[in-house]
């Protein structure tokens, strides 16, 4: 199909008839790697996990099924206070429980709609798990080595399905520096077609999507933007009370949630210093430092000096948002990556062209997880990084 009839099929959508046509445009060919619908997901669990096991963990606030992939084995047993009690009486063991020295780990994947990288990324580190290489074919023995040395591994590759099934296209045209197409799907408009924003749209939670000519991939069908949920409410989203539920179960060491959205002055994967409790801060600087390395190593990051790419001191921090509640509730250190995104482009830190491609995306992802599933190997979780007992 040309792109031109790929644009007028996106234009016949009747539920949001006052998109410019041109923004539900996709390209004429889409990498067979390129794995990040809704519908795309659902036959690549079914038909590809056979080492692993896919659950479904529940339904958003629109219905549609939310999966996870589980490798390995959880801990068994459970501990003898809260999290919160651990910290109280200084050993995090007890909250843990008999398994506290497993190592764990849960990644998440499509928070946000229109942030197709990571989705691609988790596709692609499955088809690692389950066969030694990515859907393009490329042996990643260094990470499929990484995994094994881990107790368990959660993979949610689209946590808000609301949000992606509502943005009709499986990979946007590449626009240049422009990123309005890419903000527009995201973020979405006013009726007007003035751009609702990244920041303005954290005012307005839940969304009226009646007030909108389109509500973006941020929100559920309940338009809320869950990575800013009420978290201490009983009217908390079921995407935002499932992780919960799962991560009380799982008690992860670290959790990866995985986006799109990076400067453009610096268009490269950026890991944010996340608001957790503080016994985790010297943990994030050497998971920065690991993250970054590596990335910088392997020509993934917009300088090849360590010293601009890897130094924690100079990791953007985030606001309280869905890192907190989850570290608050279970313990993780949680984390913020961002990605560039496929859809416009950015400059290094000389202010030359990027030159990011589909295929240096799904390596920066794949790298991001060796480092990260390396780093908690290594250093061997919440049981090792928090000061006990015996610690």
């Amino acid at each position: 199909m040309s792109a031109q009839g790929e644009l007028r099929t996106r234009a016949s959508n009747p539920a949001w008839p006052g998109v410019p046509a041109q923004h539900f445009a996709e390209p004429v060919s889409v990498p067979d790697f390129w794995l990040s619908s809704v519908d795309e997901m659902e036959r690549f669990l079914a038909q590809a996990v056979t080492k692993g096991a896919v659950r479904l963990l529940g339904y958003s606030a629109g219905g549609r099924p939310i999966r996870a992939v589980f490798y390995g084995n959880g801990r068994r047993g459970e501990g003898t206070t809260t999290f919160s009690g651990s910290l109280g009486g200084h050993d995090i063991r007890a909250y843990l429980g008999p398994d506290y020295g497993k190592k764990v780990l849960l990644v998440l994947a499509g928070v946000h709609g229109a942030e197709f990288e990571p989705i691609v990324g988790i596709a692609n580190l499955i088809a690692v798990l389950e066969t030694g290489r990515d859907l393009r074919g490329k042996a990643w023995p260094e990470l499929a080595s990484a995994a094994q040395a881990l107790d368990r591994i959660v993979l949610i590759p689209i946590g808000n399905p609301d949000g992606r099934a509502r943005v009709p296209i499986r990979m946007e045209i590449a626009r240049g520096s422009d990123p309005t197409v890419h903000e527009y799907l995201n973020c979405g408009a006013w009726l007007d077609g003035t751009p609702i924003g990244w920041a303005p749209g954290k005012l307005h939670i839940p969304l009226d999507f009646s007030r909108t000519q389109f509500p973006g991939g941020y929100p559920n069908d309940a338009g809320v933007n869950f990575q800013h949920d009420d978290f201490f409410s009983r009217h908390r989203q079921p995407e935002t009370q499932l992780l919960l539920d799962l991560t009380a179960a799982e008690r992860p060491d670290l959790i990866l949630n995985l986006h799109t959205g990076v400067g453009q002055k610096n268009y490269f994967i950026r890991t944010h210093r996340p608001v957790v409790d503080p016994a985790l801060g010297p943990i994030f600087d050497e998971f920065y430092r690991r993250i970054h390395t590596r990335l910088t190593q392997d020509g993934l990051q917009g300088s090849n000096d360590l010293n601009r790419e890897a130094i924690p001191a100079k990791a953007p921090t985030s606001d309280f948002n869905l890192n907190t509640a989850l570290n608050l509730h279970c313990g993780a250190l949680a984390v913020t990556i961002e990605s560039p995104s496929h859809g416009f482009t950015g400059t290094n830190r000389d202010g030359l062209a990027a030159g990011q491609t589909p295929e240096k995306l799904l390596d920066g992802q794949l790298t991001v997880h060796l480092a990260a599933m390396k780093f908690l190997g290594d250093t061997g979780g919440r049981s090792r990084w928090t000061p006990g007992k015996e610690n």
